[in-house]
């Protein structure tokens, strides 16, 4: 065992590994899944190993660090599987484990070249929900075949998606782990991300949660709650109603927000501060409150384009918002979310609850900035309480 230990470990350290293949379960009986492949992806600008684990029916997918796939990869091979080919330029490994445990390692001349090691290397971004992969969600919501396949006029919704749970997976550290999570969705609308998140915790995280969709339509809403009867998703609730009147919950560990018009985000953050949520995710939309405020001789030269004025004043409100929720608790940052190409609305608000800084300074900053533009905010407003008085 200590030489495939060692094969391991090299092949991690030399990142030599183009692909691997786990089967032959030591136990049947009571197994997660029957087969295990790895293949290194890029995610980030680094390196990663996916161990994709499979099942009669699905695959779930783990990314993992070369240190820590390491580690993953002994453990199967130890624990799990009495079979094994790894796949290098130089050489495939062809792994036999018996039932005491003996090791064999057969060296076979290698039937992968340098050239798939690049192309493994500079493989195409790896994503949460994988084309190839069914998903039952993305079916329904015409993005995908019922083999996987994506539609090519889908593939920006479903870049959307993926970068979106990207924003989740980094903020699951921020979200309570001894507990069921409670999760609002305010202006879901066509709840493209809100089936995506709730099969992302619910489906492959495997949380026990409860989340709300709500928007004002009432036909979408109708046509929402009915997909997610068809999906099973028993803890997926569609409300019809105003954000600034929803009153049915007293505790809310994550709440979304997108593209919610004017001050409607407003509405959601005060709502979610309130909640004292740890975690919120903002797009916002149609930022008009400051257009029609903004006042500065300074800034003349362009506020006197109403094209500027209006970007302008989107970019302004957003960091009046991130610099407020700093003040309020939390650790705001501002993401791109999706290309430019696609959406001027591009620009996501990820808060977790934390220390930004010095509150003093903050609400200095803050106020400057605010008085510069002669502005006042809704948000502001809205939380006067929460804030340092002046």
């Amino acid at each position: 065992m200590e030489a495939l230990r060692k094969l391991i470990q090299q092949m991690m350290e030399e990142a030599s590994l183009i692909t691997g293949t786990l089967s032959q379960l030591r136990k049947r009986e009571g197994a997660a899944y029957n087969k295990v492949t790895i293949k290194p992806v890029e995610l980030k600008g680094q390196l990663h190993y996916q161990f994709a684990y499979y099942t009669a029916t699905q695959v779930n997918h783990q990314n993992v660090l070369p240190d820590e796939a390491a580690g993953v990869l002994t453990s199967l091979v130890e624990e799990v599987f009495r079979q094994a080919l790894f796949c290098t330029a130089e050489a495939d490994y062809q792994v036999l484990i018996s039932k005491k445990f003996k090791v064999s390692i057969l060296t076979k001349s290698p039937t992968k070249s340098k050239n798939d090691l690049m192309l493994a290397h500079n493989r195409k971004k790896a994503y949460i929900l994988e084309e190839g992969t069914p998903v039952p969600f993305l079916i329904e919501l015409g993005i995908m075949n019922e083999e996987g396949k994506v539609f090519a006029k889908k593939y920006d919704k479903f870049k959307q998606i993926n970068r979106f749970l990207e924003m989740v997976e980094d903020v699951l550290p921020h979200l309570p782990q001894d507990r069921a999570l409670t999760i609002v969705d305010f202006g879901c609308g066509k709840s493209y991300l809100t089936f995506a998140l709730y099969h992302y915790l619910a489906v492959k995280a495997r949380r026990t949660l409860h989340v709300v969709g709500l928007d004002l339509k009432a036909d979408v809403i109708e046509h929402c709650s009915l997909l997610a009867k068809r999906l099973e998703y028993g803890n997926l609730r569609f409300l019809v109603g105003d954000i600034a009147d929803y009153d049915e919950l007293d505790q809310v560990d994550m709440v979304v927000t997108l593209h919610a018009c004017d001050t409607a985000t407003d509405a959601a953050l005060e709502k979610a501060v309130r909640w004292d949520a740890s975690v919120i995710l903002s797009v916002p939309c149609c930022q008009h409150e400051l257009f029609s405020q903004i006042e500065s001789p300074v800034l003349e030269p362009l506020l006197s384009h109403g094209i500027l004025k209006e970007r302008f004043s989107a970019l302004a409100t957003d960091g009046i918002r991130a610099k407020l929720l700093d003040l309020m608790g939390y650790k705001s940052q501002l993401l791109e979310f999706i290309d430019m190409e696609h959406t001027p609305k591009n620009i996501l608000i990820r808060a977790v609850k934390g220390n930004a800084g010095d509150r003093v300074r903050l609400w200095s900053e803050y106020t400057a900035f605010r008085d510069f533009l002669q502005a006042s905010p809704y948000l502001e407003r809205a939380c006067r309480d929460l804030l340092p008085q002046e």
